[in-house]
C-alpha cells in the first residue's frame, strides 16, 4: 500500500473514516499475518529480561538459547561431573552448559566443518572460567562411540538421534558409556497421522534422516536398550513454530541464500519447503526424554 492509497485526501495522516475503511477491507488479512486474538503487537521477547529482539533471525537465536538453558537446568549437572554431548553441532550448547555448571563436556560430531566451528567458539571463549580445560570436541559416530564403558556421568543429545540410521544402536552405545545410574537427556521426533509421500520425502531430505516412526516405537527401543525412563515432556508446539519460522526466514533471506550458496541450492530446496512446512505442522511430534542407566 502506497502513501496515496491511504486516502483520497492526499494527506499522509488518514482520516478516522479511512482507518475504519482499511480495517473493513484488510482486517482479516492482518489477522492472518499478525495474529487473530487481539490485532496488536505480541510479547515475543519478555520485557526487561533479555536484550531487545527485533528480527525473526534474532528471535530464533533467542529461542535456541532459552531451550539450551532449559535443558541445562533439566539435566542438573554437578561441577564435578563429565557429560558427553552426542551430536554437539557447532558447540554452543556444550560451551553454555560448561559455563553455567562448571562441569566438563566432551562433544562429538560427524561433521568436520561443524567441529572446526566448535573449536573456533572454544578458542574465542576458552580463556573465560577455564573453559579450554573443561570442554573438548572430537570426531565421532553416535552409533559407534570411541569411549570406554562407564566413561561419563551423563550424556545429552539435542536433535541428533533423529539422524541415526540405527537408533537402537545409538541408544545402546549411550548406555554403554554411562556410569551406573548415569542419566541421558535427548530429544526425538515422533510421527503423527498419515503424511503424504511428498511430505515424508521433504522432511527426510531436509533433515537428512530416516522416516519418522510413532513415539511408542521410541519408548520401546529405549526400554529394550536397558534405560529406565525418568521423564518425558511433549514439546511439539516448539517444533511446529520452528518449522513455521524456518520457512518464513527462508523466503525472507532468499537473496542472501542465493548469493552464498548459489541457484543450485534454491533449486534443490524450493520444492521441499511447502511439504516440509505442512509435515512439521500436521505430522511431527517432538519430545524431550530423560532416562537413566541401571544402577550397578
Amino acid at each position: 500500500m502506497t502513501v496515496e492509497d491511504l486516502g483520497a485526501s492526499g494527506s499522509t495522516a488518514p482520516t478516522p473514516e479511512e482507518v475504519g475503511a482499511m480495517y473493513d477491507q484488510f482486517g482479516d488479512l492482518l489477522a492472518m499475518t499478525l495474529g487473530s486474538t487481539a490485532l496488536h503487537i505480541g510479547m515475543y521477547a519478555p520485557h526487561g529480561t533479555h536484550p531487545p529482539v527485533t528480527t525473526l533471525a534474532a528471535m530464533a537465536d533467542l529461542a535456541q538459547d532459552r531451550q539450551t538453558d532449559f535443558l541445562v537446568d533439566t539435566i542438573g549437572l554437578a561441577p564435578y561431573e563429565h557429560l558427553l554431548d552426542i551430536g554437539c553441532g557447532t558447540g554452543g550448547p556444550a560451551v553454555r552448559l560448561a559455563e553455567r555448571t562448571g562441569a566438563r563436556v566432551t562433544g562429538i560430531n560427524v561433521s568436520k566443518s561443524q567441529l572446526a566451528r566448535c573449536q573456533d567458539r572454544l578458542t574465542a571463549r576458552g580463556a573465560a572460567e577455564g573453559l579450554a580445560d573443561r570442554v573438548g570436541f572430537v570426531h565421532g559416530n553416535a552409533m559407534r562411540l570411541d569411549f570406554a564403558d562407564g566413561a561419563f556421568d551423563a550424556a545429552w543429545s539435542i536433535d541428533c538421534i533423529p539422524h541415526l540410521s540405527d537408533r537402537p544402536a545409538g541408544l545402546r552405545e549411550a548406555l554403554r558409556v554411562l556410569r551406573p545410574g548415569g542419566r541421558f537427556l535427548f530429544t526425538e521426533f515422533g510421527l503423527r497421522g498419515s503424511p503424504t509421500a511428498e511430505e515424508v520425502a521433504a522432511f527426510t531430505r531436509m533433515w537428512s534422516c530416516p522416516p519418522l516412526r510413532p513415539f511408542a516405537t521410541l519408548v520401546d527401543e529405549v526400554q529394550q536398550a536397558g534405560f529406565r525412563v525418568e521423564s518425558i515432556r511433549d514439546m511439539t508446539a516448539n517444533s511446529a513454530l520452528c518449522g513455521e519460522l524456518m520457512c518464513v526466514l527462508y523466503e525472507d533471506r532468499r537473496g542472501e541464500i542465493e548469493e552464498r550458496f548459489g541457484k543450485e541450492a534454491l533449486a534443490y530446496t524450493d520444492p521441499l519447503m511447502a511439504p516440509y512446512r505442512s509435515f512439521c505442522r500436521d505430522h511431527m511430534d517432538y519430545y524431550l526424554l530423560v532416562v537413566r542407566a541401571p544402577e550397578a
